[in-house]
């Protein structure tokens, strides 16, 4: 019978509290969400306060569920203080991973943008947009239109400007959060210790062995943070980085079970 274990239970109350005070009494987003290292508001302990911050009760639910069914058994077969490290270990990395990637991709934009502004232009604009931001493409083709009708026009040429900025600014201000590194590094501990457990999902009509589940997600994960659709507010790279640091430490620690007090 499934039962709750110690420090799983304090995680979850943890996370439950975070979540009613951030949506109902302070905005603790603001100065906890994890920001990127291009962002004036970033810093260091926000690689462990981004963790306990959900977005929504949807995102909130998923990540406690995942961690109410695999959490107890690698706690119990861990005991308390050695799950309780890797969870932190996985969701920290996690944030690693994921800030890592995005000051890559940021800085490419904040370079693009101040190409652009020292030479604007409708055909500038046209492939600004084309390479970093696809997604503002159709909203903003009348404006577009409007630019290469009038291409010395003042104010379209310091609209263009405002939008290039603006652009970047959203981006280096939209914050991460939520618990999800730490539960993808319990999947992947959990498709490796227990690669042959058959699991029952309710979008499968068959039971799949933990192995092929955690594979076939992590290939999804990869495929949909290379694809980096802007439309798309998941955090794949964080997912990828959870079970990234998971198989390291898995491999340092060593992943037969005997091998676990």
């Amino acid at each position: 019978m499934l039962s709750i274990t110690p420090t799983v239970r304090n995680l979850l109350i943890l996370n439950v509290l975070f979540y009613l005070v951030d949506s109902s009494i302070i905005n603790l987003s603001n100065g906890f969400a994890l920001r990127s290292l291009l962002s004036p508001d970033f810093m260091p302990y926000q690689f462990v306060t981004y963790m306990f911050l959900h977005g929504s009760l949807g995102h909130l639910f998923s990540n406690m569920f995942g961690l109410f069914m695999f959490g107890p058994l690698l706690e119990r077969m861990w005991e308390p203080k050695r799950f309780l490290f890797f969870y932190f270990f996985t969701g920290i990395g996690a944030g690693l991973l994921f800030s890592g990637i995005d000051y890559f991709e940021n800085s490419q934009v904040r370079d693009a943008v101040a190409i652009y502004t020292q030479n604007p232009s409708p055909d500038g604009l046209v492939e600004f947009m084309s390479k970093h931001a696809k997604g503002l493409y159709e909203s903003n083709l009348d404006f577009l239109n409007k630019f290469e009708e009038n291409p010395a026009n003042s104010n379209y040429i310091q609209d263009s400007i405002n939008f290039a900025n603006g652009y970047y600014e959203r981006l280096i201000n939209t914050p991460m959060v939520g618990a999800s590194g730490a539960i993808f590094g319990i999947l992947m501990a959990f498709g490796l210790l227990f690669p042959n457990t058959e699991l029952f999902l309710l979008f499968v009509p068959f039971p799949i062995k933990a192995k092929y589940f955690v594979a076939f997600y992590g290939l999804y994960e990869l495929y949909s943070g290379i694809q980096n659709a802007q439309s798309d507010n998941v955090a794949h790279f964080a997912h990828i980085g959870g079970m990234l640091f998971a198989y390291i430490l898995l491999r340092y620690w060593g992943t037969q079970k005997t091998n676990f007090y």
